[in-house]
């Protein structure tokens, strides 16, 4: 267990119940968790390097069971954060072992790893460098550990996922059979038949593996009372983005990617834009948000305040994309439906 480090109490600072940090008027103070040691890992498909921070030393194990177990007797002593970067799905299988063993471990963005690479000096890309930058990554941020998830959970995200991938698919064969022949036109629909025949199996996969856990199925039959949220984004929701409902509106929206982030830099002022986030919940948000302006009545009047206000449509629409992710957000956290909402 990570050593814990209690702070002087600091006029109005609060303790989160989520993250269990202290915060001051909404803003973050420090963490009250203060890591012994502090380790990096390079994941690839097969093998796994190592660095402990403050020694600098080095090894490998391979990305399987048997290096999992070793990797977790190496630093269960160590009392240390692990840092290792999302790449594809090889790094969850280590993520899930060394959890269970009660280790915590933080998996971040490639992007951020190697920003901070490049601002420490590691121009260079080798396995041995990447676990280093990650282990100073490690102590110089100490990055949220990662929540475990249960198994039923981890299988519906990537039943999400392949269902993503399905629809990618279709678009893409669609999208070939309007240029194709006669011939190869036949192939092509015989394709989309059988992408549709295995999203529809998924789809009844999905929902069946929703209406077993009595929580996620709260949550999505709450989501469902909103005018725009349908099954599939409900579904999609509470499974992409468990946060909802457990943390405040200001960090949802930074989660998904619709909080405006300014662009300023001395005299300039440029505008601010909304980049980041979780792609795929912030996609399905969008298109729910299309169809709430249209046919949700609070929705509706928020965007054309907005628009008669002079502002554009396409941020009308973000803010729009907002206002609806903190009313969820509210509903998932206070148990509500749409109908109790003011909006």
């Amino acid at each position: 267990m990570p050593h814990l480090h209690y702070l002087e109490q600091l006029p109005g600072a609060v303790e989160d119940s989520v993250s269990g940090r202290l915060r001051t008027e909404g803003t973050l103070i420090m963490s009250k968790i203060i890591y012994k040691e502090h380790a990096g890992i390079d994941v690839s498909k097969t093998m796994l390097d190592i660095c402990i921070r403050s020694t600098g030393e080095f090894f490998q194990v391979p990305n399987a069971e048997t290096g999992w177990k070793q990797l977790v007797k190496r630093l269960s002593p160590l009392d240390c954060l692990i840092v290792m970067e999302a790449t594809g799905g090889y790094e969850q299988a280590c993520l899930h072992e060394l959890q269970k063993s009660g280790l915590a471990a933080a998996v971040v963005n490639p992007r951020q790893a190697r920003d901070f690479a490049k601002a420490t000096g590691h121009l260079a890309k080798t396995d041995r460098i990447d676990a280093k930058v990650l282990a100073h990554f490690s102590e110089a941020i100490s990055p949220e550990p990662k929540s475990p998830i249960s198994t039923e959970h981890e299988e519906l995200q990537q039943m999400q996922q392949r269902r993503r991938q399905l629809v990618e698919m279709l678009t893409k064969e669609k999208n070939r059979l309007h240029m194709a022949g006669k011939r190869m036109g036949k192939h092509i629909e015989e394709s989309i038949k059988f992408i549709k025949k295995q999203m529809e199996a998924l789809d009844q996969e999905i929902v069946a593996a929703i209406n077993g856990d009595q929580s996620l199925s709260e949550k999505a039959r709450l989501l469902e009372t909103v005018k725009g949220i349908g099954k599939v984004t409900g579904i999609l929701l509470v499974t992409g983005l468990p946060e909802l409902g457990q943390i405040n509106r200001k960090e949802i929206a930074a989660l998904v990617g619709v909080a405006p982030l300014n662009r300023d830099s001395g005299s300039m002022q440029g505008k601010r834009g909304i980049w980041g986030g979780r792609a795929s919940v912030r996609s399905a948000i969008y298109m729910a948000t299309l169809s709430a302006v249209r046919y949700n009545p609070q929705i509706k009047r928020f965007y054309k305040r907005l628009y008669a206000a002079g502002k554009p449509t396409k941020v009308a629409l973000i803010a729009c994309m907002r206002k609806l992710l903190t009313v969820m957000n509210a509903m998932i956290k206070h148990g509500t439906s749409w109908q109790t909402q003011i909006c």
